[in-house]
């Protein structure tokens, strides 16, 4: 007599992989006479939280690279984006079948000098820029609320 196959279990967080994914994200920031130093945010799709542009890496490309990429795919930015490493920060991306990924992402300041008029995903995201001690607050992840503080407080006028 044959056994029926017992239904995998669904994947808790413990069962998530160790090592956490890797991002890369552009921090898009400005200086105007009016705030100073001023960081772009983007809605996310799916949760419409206040988040950096940010995406998985690309083949052939560098880190800073794809982070500018995402910058202009998510928000329609172009500029000079830092070959450095600014910082990084950890969250649980949710994914479209309802689970969630632990993702650590690289971040890349990107100096904005354009904003286009239209751009790929401009019609699934609002986009707004923000003095950085405010863009700071709209953020949920702490490491990446930090990043931004130090970042707006040494960043060159």
């Amino acid at each position: 007599m044959k056994q029926a196959k017992k239904a995998p279990k669904a994947k808790k967080k413990s069962d998530r992989p160790l090592t956490p994914r890797l991002q890369y994200a552009a921090l898009p920031w400005r200086v105007t006479e009016e705030h100073g130093v001023e960081i772009l945010l983007a809605t996310s799709r799916d949760t419409k939280r206040w988040v950096i542009p940010k995406g998985w890496p690309m083949k052939g490309r560098k880190p800073h690279i794809v982070a500018a990429i995402e910058a202009q795919q998510e928000a329609g930015l172009h500029g000079k984006v830092e070959k450095s490493k600014l910082g990084e920060f950890e969250y649980e991306k949710r994914m479209k079948g309802g689970g969630f990924v632990d993702c650590r992402v690289e971040v890349y300041a990107l100096r904005v000098e354009a904003q286009r008029k239209k751009w790929p995903e401009k019609g699934q995201r609002v986009t707004y820029w923000f003095p950085y001690a405010v863009a700071a607050e709209q953020v949920d992840e702490p490491d990446l609320r930090d990043l931004m503080l130090a970042f707006g407080k040494s960043a060159k006028r």
